[in-house]
């Protein structure tokens, strides 16, 4: 099953002089993976450590890094840290739940 990032190309829109150009760029790719509880349990790790800083700038902070960026918005966020209670009990039910992987 190709993954949204390997989809074959769309045929292109042929350009007439009715149409305008853009300079509006597309993104490279912009499919929605899931992230990992261990991926989360990261991010609450860097909300304890940094108890001032917005939902927002939490999320740029993970889009933003060089390795191993997170892609998640601030509403999946807001609703993870709702889930938190939920998502740290099943760590410390189940610890080998958190599979990491060296990348």
């Amino acid at each position: 099953k190709p993954t949204a990032c390997n989809r074959p190309a769309k045929q292109r829109k042929i350009i007439t002089k009715d149409t305008a150009r853009t300079s509006a760029l597309s993104p490279e790719c912009s499919s929605r993976q899931n992230l990992t509880l261990s991926d989360w349990m990261t991010v609450y790790s860097f909300i304890d450590s940094h108890p001032n800083v917005t939902q927002a700038e939490i999320v740029e902070h993970f889009k933003s890094l060089k390795s191993g960026a997170l892609v998640f918005t601030q509403s999946t966020l807001s609703r993870k840290l709702r889930e938190r209670p939920k998502m740290e009990a099943r760590v410390n039910d189940n610890p080998s739940a958190i599979v990491f992987s060296v990348k």
